[in-house]
């Protein structure tokens, strides 16, 4: 496929994917999301081992672009459209970081905190702003503030639809880092990279492992983890990563 609103690349295993539609603040359209689920999807048919998403000039996303026009069933919509790339970033088996390079906004914000990491500009600001346009939070909003800030601010975040500064969502426990707007996207190159080069099998599986913990009890828990170490056991990173200790020197992974 030939992205018409994203920018993509994969350089040393790891994948760039931008919004691209800046003259719109990246707002999302039918295209884009279209776009955004295959180039996500590409990311492991391709070779790599970690994905950086973020936005074009100075957002990262303004949400859904009303201009566009909205169909009369906005759920729909969702299932057609949005949930693909939610899904989509769940099921990768990759870490994924974000660099929240400009406002990050509606469904814009749900995408941005979808990440595993979540690095974020100084200047940059969240924004649950369906409240101000008579609908609710979607693309996964709900589930991800709410898991990582807690019902009180969920709910402050999702009635009042006021802007969160980027050490409020740092306090918040929204995001990971916050740095200055012109380091954001190398900050976020720099984990990506140094993930690229892990053992990838078993980042994969901590991803999903903490994902599933969040609605699991413990003994459910136990039996993922349990699971995961028995596989991440039988690769060739875990074998290297013990012959380097032994042998005194860093391991070489190669996401076997």
């Amino acid at each position: 496929m030939t992205y018409q609103t994203l920018l993509y690349s994969v350089t040393d295993d790891v994948a760039t994917i931008t919004l691209n539609r800046p003259e719109r603040m990246n707002a999302l359209s039918v295209e884009l999301m279209i776009e955004l689920a295959d180039a996500i999807g590409r990311t492991q048919k391709e070779g790599a081992r970690a994905l950086v998403l973020t936005g074009a000039s100075t957002s990262f996303c303004s949400g859904a672009d009303l201009t566009a026009g909205m169909p009369d069933d906005l759920g729909a919509l969702l299932d057609q459209y949005y949930h693909p790339v939610v899904d989509a970033l769940a099921g990768l088996d990759m870490p994924v970081i974000s660099a929240i390079n400009g406002p990050a906004v509606g469904a814009g914000l749900s995408i941005a905190l979808a990440a595993d990491i979540v690095v974020m500009a100084r200047s940059a600001y969240l924004l649950l702003a369906f409240a101000n346009i008579g609908l609710v939070p979607d693309a996964g909003a709900t589930w991800l503030i709410a898991k990582s800030a807690g019902r009180a601010k969920a709910l402050e975040m999702a009635l009042l639809a006021e802007r969160i500064s980027a050490e409020q969502a740092l306090d918040y426990g929204l995001v990971t880092r916050v740095v200055d707007d012109e380091e954001v996207v190398q900050a976020a190159g720099a984990i990506a990279a140094k993930l690229a080069h892990g053992p990838s099998i078993a980042l994969g599986f901590i991803r999903k492992q903490v994902a599933a913990a969040l609605n699991a009890t413990l003994t459910q828990t136990l039996d993922i983890e349990k699971a995961n170490q028995a596989a991440a056991g039988r690769t060739q990173d875990f074998r290297e990563a013990v012959t380097a200790f032994v042998q005194k020197r860093k391991p070489e992974f190669r996401g076997e």
